[in-house]
This record gives C-alpha cells, structure tokens and sequence, in this order.
C-alpha cells in the first residue's frame, strides 16, 4: 500500500475515531460536522471527501462498529476447542454469548448502535467491511447454513429476528437492569434464539 494509500485511511479513520467520540459522549444531534474536523485536524473539505453528511459517517460507524463485534465473536468461534462439533443452533449462540458480552463491556457502543440501528444499515454492517479488518458475517453466515443438518427457511428473516430481538434485550437489560440483569436473562433469551432457528427449519 502506498503512501497516499496509508494516508487516507488514516485520515478516514481519525474522522470515524473522532465522530464516534462526540456521538457517543455529547450526542449526534448536538455534534455538528465543525466539531468532528476541528478534533480531528482536518479541513472541512477532507470531510466531503470520504462522507457526504453526518447521516453518512454515523451510518459507516455502526456498519463499522457492529462489524467489528461479529469478527471478535467470528473469531472467538473459530479458536474455540470444540468449534468443529458445535451444532449450528450452538454456534449461533455462542456468536450472540460473544457480542452480548462486548456489548456489556462497551455500554457506550451499545448505546450508540441500539439508538441508531436500523435493519437497512444492519445488513450493510454484515455485508459490506468498511475497513480491512471488519468482517463480512453473511458469509459465515452462508456457510453455517450450509452445514446445517436441517435446511432453513427464509434465512434472512430468521437472522433478523435473532438480531432484533438480541438487540433490544441487551439495551433494556444491559442499562437498565429491565426486567432483570442480563446473566439472569440470557438462559431465557437463548432459549427463544433457539425457537426462533427450530420454526424456521425445513421439515425433512
């Protein structure tokens, strides 16, 4: 990669760095595109050149940021001993056990992707890495499916269910303790991921 190269990715990613800040410290509305290109040393053209407004760079954050989360639990998966012999509903649950475990440990993230998540940008996310290091889970998860013992209907629909009902369990449990802590909740949660695969298997 040449100089230029490395320069811009740089410059890109210090404007990500930045704006995930004050978006997650004074919030996106009161953060205005002065604020991200002031902190970040850059001139206000640079901006344009890599976002076309603040929807755009918060959008590539979560694409980003939910990203990231999918590579660490991919790679959690991956190292684990008895990857080989997991059962696709198991692996499923151990992806959701690594990224509610983040989550827990990066309340702030949770914050900032739970009130800004949308399925359209979600599938981004998982499609579509913003950086080199990001992950693009529709293949593993393509390939999960393919192994699976019973064939899976409307596989989409499926992950999106699994996603959204993840997605508001952890804000609701996570920050609030509602209805309970989350390790009190996760035997149940997991326990409906695990309906939610079983009504959308093939009959044989």
């Amino acid at each position: 990669m040449g100089k230029v190269e490395v320069n811009k990715q740089r410059k890109e990613s210090s404007l990500l760095n930045t704006a995930f800040d004050f978006f997650t410290t004074k919030g996106f509305s009161k953060t205005s595109i002065s604020d991200i290109v002031a902190k970040a040393g850059v001139a206000k053209g640079t901006f344009y050149l890599y976002f076309k407004d603040k929807y755009d760079i918060r959008n590539r954050l979560i694409t980003h940021k939910s990203s990231q989360l999918f590579r660490q639990a991919a790679l959690e998966l991956e190292q684990s001993p008895d990857a080989g012999s997991l059962s696709f509903e198991d692996k499923l649950i151990r992806i959701a056990d690594s990224i509610i475990g983040q989550l827990s440990e990066n309340q702030a993230l949770l914050n900032f992707i739970s009130k800004n998540l949308s399925w359209g940008v979600f599938k981004t996310a998982l499609t579509n890495p913003v950086t080199e290091d990001d992950v693009n889970f529709y293949d593993l998860y393509r390939r999960m499916l393919e192994e699976a013992p019973h064939g899976i209907d409307d596989p989409e629909i499926m992950l999106f269910l699994i996603v959204e009902l993840i997605s508001g369990a952890c804000y609701s449990s996570i920050l609030y303790q509602e209805p309970c802590s989350i390790d009190e909740l996760k035997p149940r949660l997991y326990k409906a991921i695990r309906l939610i695969i079983r009504e959308h298997e093939r009959e044989s």
